[in-house]
């Protein structure tokens, strides 16, 4: 079985209006309770998009999306009422492709939903070059990163904004676009792309604070700088 939304929440009266909502829109979707069964499901069935809610019983979302991540790329939207900056940086840092405080409107959620599955639904990004400068490489094809000699892991997302950033080198990239062409989605959030942002750093720099390529350029957006092929 294949379903384009998986939704683990235990507010089952809540996953229920929402399945039935993107029903409506031709989006399939099945909803589970706990994130036992969500793994559960996953072992013999395949989601193209997971909702995902933090406060669950058992295992909570956090540790789920871990989970999920260290064996697939599938694209995570957390929902929760957890609304602090810190939950949301949590969320994002632990694998979360973005994040979307209840209560939410269905239709702002149907049309993130719809803007992952058709990002998806395409090549995940366009022919690059590829880049390497001794120290860091980006493999295009294999969509995979080294640094020093040593493959570091990346989400989809992850790779996708990275390599738009590499392919524009010299040039700032406006947040919007960033949003428009790694996401899909012009609503995205500042702090959801700070946050990946940040994660990039910590994977690819020598020196997160003082960042050698992933350079902000304030109130414009951002900037890779490296060599020209």
């Amino acid at each position: 079985m294949r379903t384009d939304v998986l939704m683990v929440d235990d507010e089952e009266a809540l996953a229920s209006s929402t399945c039935e909502y993107l029903t409506t829109f031709g989006v399939t979707a099945t909803a589970v309770t706990t994130a036992e069964e969500a793994l559960e499901f996953l072992q013999h069935n395949e989601a193209a998009l997971i909702l995902l809610d933090v406060n669950l019983p058992g295992m909570n979302g956090f540790e789920f999306c871990r989970t999920v991540r260290r064996r697939a790329a599938t694209p995570i939207l957390f929902i929760s009422a957890r609304d602090s900056d810190d939950d949301q940086i949590l969320a994002l840092g632990v694998g979360g492709d973005d994040y979307i405080a209840k209560p939410y409107s269905l239709a702002v959620l149907h049309a993130k939903v719809r803007r992952i599955l058709d990002r998806h639904a395409t090549e995940p990004i366009p022919p690059t070059p590829g880049y390497d400068d001794g120290r860091l490489r980006l493999d295009p094809e294999a969509e995979r990163v080294w640094v020093d000699g040593k493959e570091v892991p990346t989400t989809a997302l992850e790779y996708r904004l990275l390599a738009h950033l590499v392919a524009n080198r010299g040039r700032v990239v406006p947040k919007r676009e960033i949003f428009e062409k790694v996401w899909g989605d012009a609503i995205t959030g500042d702090g959801t792309l700070t946050v990946h942002i940040r994660r990039l750093r910590t994977k690819i720099e020598a020196d997160p604070d003082n960042p050698r390529h992933l350079r902000t350029v304030w109130g414009r957006g951002y900037l890779f700088e490296g060599r020209e092929p």
